[in-house]
């Protein structure tokens, strides 16, 4: 047994090309038997000479269970020294950051023990984390995500590879071998382990699928669960596989990414595969740093069935405090709390001069309407730089936010059109609909900034003289 558990290993890790055999491994060893088979079989391994790299072990003391925490540390430092490997050790109160941050223990624990895996890392100038999940972790991940709700991508379980930051990655070196071949390993080599007392706690779900949920499915199959699940984890893994390959063919066309907001044109995500329209919306909101763990194949759903409605304005809710909308013809992710609308005071414009406004200053000067300025300006204008017939205005003018029952003439237009169902006519969505001011004379609107200036005040061959208004400072926020 002993030789054949390390061939699969060994055959593991060149198969999935988790790590060079000359490369540098930081080992979490939490004391159990399964982390403990995974320092003591790399050890045989570069005993034998097919692994050549540096061995370094990690423990986390979580400081959950007193003196049988100190004994798991006490535990793995002993075994580090029997065996070579210089050991770790960090302490973390988890309960105080569970509660400060209002988590669960369990996110907590493994907040804080994911930051300090990559804290020691690149500490040590190490590229790879060895963690010692096995087959019935990837078991137990498949029927946990089931269970919530899950995708193609769920069903992937536990990946060999992940990629974390600044080139690190997680590998499971031990992914493909079941919890009885290391108790058989641990025992022919004659080695102890600690038990965590917390880990028969059924009100942990994990825990309760892992020894109530899985052994019972197990007695309804006449087939090893546990290998029938890594199967079908290893399929889902090659779909998503093939699926984010269409995604990134799409991405760049499809995906504008600011940085408080993921905007997809739905035209292009309409004509993909339902399973690559969910990869994308996914891929949104990774970006936006929304956690997945709360997402479920419903929240995609629901996002798809709004956009497909087609309505603009309408939206819903997503997990962390996310919001996904439908405007004109796209998808928009954001955090929630948007921005609303321009609520300044009124305030009367120096002509000429600056007059602040909000967080904008605008300028106003007078020009000459000389026709080849005309053309001048026409090549050189912004949505934030008009042009008005001085003449066409009746000064004072004024810029305020936007109120019910505004109408103007827009530029282009004989009638008078509201402001609003002209803002809808013409596609604006909602972000720039809140930050949408007016600028008006004594008697009309003449400027929907930055939308459209009015008609009435256009300039034109006979003008002799041309007010110019610049908003300052706002482009940048809309």
């Amino acid at each position: 047994m002993t030789l054949e558990f390390e061939k699969k290993v060994l055959s593991f890790i060149k198969s999935e090309e988790l790590f060079g055999l000359d490369e540098k491994v930081l080992l979490a060893v939490s004391g159990g038997a399964d982390s403990t088979a995974l320092l003591h079989v790399m050890c045989r391994l570069k005993m034998k000479g097919v692994f050549n790299g540096e061995l370094l072990a990690v423990h986390f003391n979580h400081q959950l269970r007193g003196v049988e925490s100190d004994g798991d540390e006490r535990f793995v430092v002993e075994l580090g020294g029997k065996l070579g490997v210089e050991v770790v050790v960090r302490s973390f109160d988890v309960r105080r950051f569970s509660e400060e941050n209002k988590l669960s223990i369990e996110t907590a624990g493994r907040q804080l023990r994911i930051a300090g895996l990559l804290d020691i890392a690149k500490g040590n100038d190490c590229k790879v984390i060895a963690t010692a999940h096995h087959g019935g972790d990837n078991a137990e991940t498949v029927v946990h995500r089931f269970v919530r709700g899950t995708g193609i991508r769920g069903l992937g379980g536990i990946w060999p590879v992940r990629e974390a930051v600044d080139g690190i990655r997680f590998v499971r070196p031990i992914l493909e071998v079941s919890r009885s071949e290391i108790i058989e390993y641990l025992n022919e080599q004659g080695l102890g382990w600690r038990e965590d007392r917390t880990n028969k706690d059924y009100s942990y779900k994990r825990n309760f699928i892992r020894h109530k949920l899985l052994p019972q499915m197990q007695k309804e199959s006449d087939t090893p669960l546990e290998k029938q699940l890594l199967e079908l984890s290893r399929s889902a893994r090659g779909f998503y596989s093939l699926v984010c390959r269409c995604v990134e063919d799409i991405w760049g066309r499809a995906a504008d990414c600011q940085s408080d907001r993921v905007k997809l044109k739905f035209e292009l995500v309409a004509n993909q595969h339902p399973a690559v329209q969910v990869e994308l919306i996914r891929r949104s909101l990774e970006f936006l740093k929304c956690g997945e763990r709360d997402i479920t194949q419903e929240h995609y759903e629901m996002v798809l069935a709004l956009a497909k409605k087609g309505k603009s304005g309408k939206k819903i809710e997503l997990p962390g405090g996310f919001v996904a909308e439908y405007a004109y013809g796209e998808l928009v992710f954001s955090k929630g709390g948007q921005p609303k609308s321009v609520k300044c005071e009124s305030v009367t414009i120096e002509v000429p001069g600056r007059t602040g406004f909000g967080e904008c200053l605008i300028e106003a000067s007078i020009l000459d309407g000389k026709e080849s300025d005309i053309e001048k300006f026409k090549s050189q204008k912004t949505n934030f730089v008009e042009w008005f017939d001085l003449a066409k205005l009746k000064l004072p003018l004024e810029v305020r936010g936007r109120e019910d029952g505004d109408r103007f003439v827009p530029f282009g237009f004989e009638a008078e059109k509201k402001v609003g169902k002209f803002l809808t006519a013409q596609r604006v969505g909602q972000e720039l609909r809140r930050k949408t001011v007016v600028v008006c004379d004594s008697e009309k609107i003449i400027w929907v900034c930055p939308v459209r200036v009015s008609e009435l005040t256009k300039v034109g061959q006979g003008t002799e003289k041309v007010l110019e208004l610049r908003f300052l400072g706002r482009k940048s926020e809309v």
